[in-house]
């Protein structure tokens, strides 16, 4: 009952957080020039368009179930760099509006939990809404490729220095689940995740 009640609490937010993101990705490469996601049916709220079985599923639950914290991921939205009109800024713009997505999400829960209190079931998914959603934006905006992040720095940098950046990303999931065992992800999010806690404790209180 606890395992289901957990599950309940968790899963709402964990698949929408996770599906808006990706949908966030491919609206704005469509709205810069790139139809890839449109035409592909990637653009839909569907999260079954959007959710790895694995990735999105199994492993996020398994995670929080046992530790609390967030580490999960969904089916990449294709983007074809090449259709972007203004390149380099384009790629950031793309990039930057999956942690965007994330940033909004956490807005629009912290207000329900403002509507709702902490002490309902709601509630209780609202603070886990407001926790996914700012694990996920903070842990894209790390610059390891394929992530977010690392999306904004490639457009800051010269071609050569880019091409060179971009070789890590086949090794960045394995770098990023190393860095997240051996704690160093988690010290570097914390005191972000400490300060986001305050200000929605603020706001709702």
């Amino acid at each position: 009952m606890i395992l289901l009640l957990k599950i309940l609490i968790f899963a709402p937010p964990a698949i929408l957080a996770i599906t808006l993101h990706e949908v966030a990705h491919g609206w704005a490469a469509n709205q810069l020039g790139d139809p890839t996601a449109a035409r592909l049916g990637r653009l839909s709220l569907n999260p079954f368009k959007h959710i790895d079985l694995l990735g999105s599923v199994v492993i996020p639950a398994a995670v929080y179930l046992a530790s609390g914290s967030f580490f999960g991921w969904a089916k990449p939205v294709p983007v074809d760099w090449r259709n972007l009109k203004h390149m380099p800024r384009d790629i950031a713009l793309v990039a930057a509006a999956g942690p965007a997505s994330n940033l909004l999400m956490l807005a629009a829960w912290a207000v329900v939990l403002r509507l709702v209190g902490d002490s309902s079931l709601l509630g209780l998914m609202s603070w886990t809404g407001v926790f996914f959603n700012a694990t996920i934006m903070l842990l894209n905006l790390i610059p390891i490729p394929p992530l977010d992040g690392s999306r904004i720095v490639t457009s800051l940098l010269p071609p050569r220095l880019a091409i060179a950046y971009n070789k890590v990303e086949p090794f960045g999931l394995v770098i990023l689940a190393a860095l997240l065992m051996g704690g160093l992800v988690g010290a570097v999010l914390s005191p972000a995740l400490s300060w986001i806690e305050r200000v929605i404790q603020l706001l709702v209180a």
